[in-house]
């Protein structure tokens, strides 16, 4: 089928989606009669990210098909991810800074956008034989390194979004469902193993806490049980902007990052969390579109990586909010606070967005082909 060069790189109808997202999230930080340190600094970032995104859709990002870009690329994350280990900054318990001057940047998050790429590259062109399992091994080397060094950090929020970044990846390219199996037995024994000699006993902690937040309200149990009172208080309307009390007295900790939709939630109710999910969904929609017509499955497989990681970073992070799963820390995309995931989240669509330069049209009996394996 014959590429059709777009000079027109912008998918319009998924910034516009992204907007009332950042404008969500502002307002949640946004303190009325106090102090904007959050709001303030939030609002740099998000022109900051905006930029890179504009900046991003023009450039020509097939130079990232070659192995030897990618590999020198993997090399430099593995590099700066040990180096965390002798000059990184601790912030929450976790050594995953760095530090230059008056702000910080989290080079784990790069690194998924970088682990999506290399697993695009390596199946891309394996996709005819992914069904061997030595390509499952191989794709996890990739993916172990990088978890393991994070996980050391420890951060293990941003490990488990790698982890499900690699099988969310491994899945789309059509595994096998024996070795598929094989690869959730070798996980359920890893993680046994992590629980016995390598989990800390805070981690222990916050996996067996969310069960009953109640055995434990002034201790690992305390975030929770508090993010799923401002959830449940926000009734059908919410209570207004400025006025959720579990975050504005501060009962609700770090609202303005780990459980800005608790926050959210409480002050805009049901309605508004119907809206925000509408929100999410238009932007899964037109990343998916954007895999349909991938000019390659190269760009088919990033695109649906990144459906995988801002799912998987949705889905945790709502489930930690409403009690469902352990608090790991996992941001919420284009809401939380902070510069570095934001900015790597937009970045991550400009490189999207240059891709579609050389998109071709799907049709109904070439969207097989177009995902790869046949699943998506």
């Amino acid at each position: 089928m014959q590429r059709v060069f777009n000079t027109i790189t912008i998918d319009w109808i998924l910034f516009a989606a992204l907007l009332p997202i950042l404008g969500a999230g502002l307002l949640t930080m946004y303190s009325f009669g106090g102090e904007n340190y959050f709001a303030s600094r939030q609002s740099i970032w998000i022109l900051v990210s905006i930029g890179v995104f504009f900046a991003s859709s023009l450039f020509d990002w097939r130079f990232l098909k070659r192995s030897d870009v990618l590999v020198g690329l993997f090399v430099a994350a593995v590099t700066v991810l040990a180096f965390l280990f002798v000059v990184g900054s601790t912030i929450k318990g976790a050594q995953s800074w760095l530090q230059f001057g008056g702000f910080t940047v989290q080079p784990s998050d790069p690194v998924k956008i970088l682990i999506i790429l290399i697993l695009a590259k390596y199946f891309s062109r394996r996709h005819i034989e992914i069904a061997h399992i030595r390509h499952i091994v191989v794709s996890g080397f990739y993916a172990f390194v990088p978890f393991a060094l994070v996980f050391l950090q420890p951060d293990l929020g941003s490990a488990i979004i790698i982890f499900s970044v690699w099988l969310g990846m491994v899945i789309v390219a059509g595994v096998s469902k024996k070795h598929l199996a094989l690869v959730f037995a070798i996980g359920a024994a890893v993680f046994f193993l992590l629980w016995s000699f390598v989990f800390h006993d805070y981690q222990k902690e916050r996996i067996l806490t969310f069960l009953n937040p109640l055995t434990d309200l002034e201790g690992a149990g305390y975030n929770a049980y508090q993010s799923t009172i401002a959830v449940g208080s926000g009734g059908v309307v919410g209570k207004g902007v400025g006025f959720g009390t579990q975050s504005r007295l501060e009962f609700l900790p770090e609202y303005e990052t780990d459980f800005i939709f608790a926050a959210f939630a409480e002050e805009w109710g049901f309605v508004g969390v119907a809206l925000l999910f509408s929100l999410f969904g238009i932007v899964m929609w037109r990343i998916t579109r954007a895999a349909l017509h991938g000019a390659s499955n190269f760009e088919t497989l990033y695109a649906a990586g990144l459906i995988i990681l801002f799912t998987t970073h949705f889905v945790i992070h709502i489930g930690m909010n409403i009690g469902l799963l352990p608090v790991t820390g996992t941001p919420l995309p284009f809401m939380s606070y902070g510069g570095s995931h934001l900015v790597t989240e937009f970045a991550a669509l400009g490189i999207l967005m240059g891709m579609r330069r050389r998109e071709r049209p799907a049709h109904r009996d070439e969207l097989g082909k177009e995902i790869v394996g046949g699943v998506m």
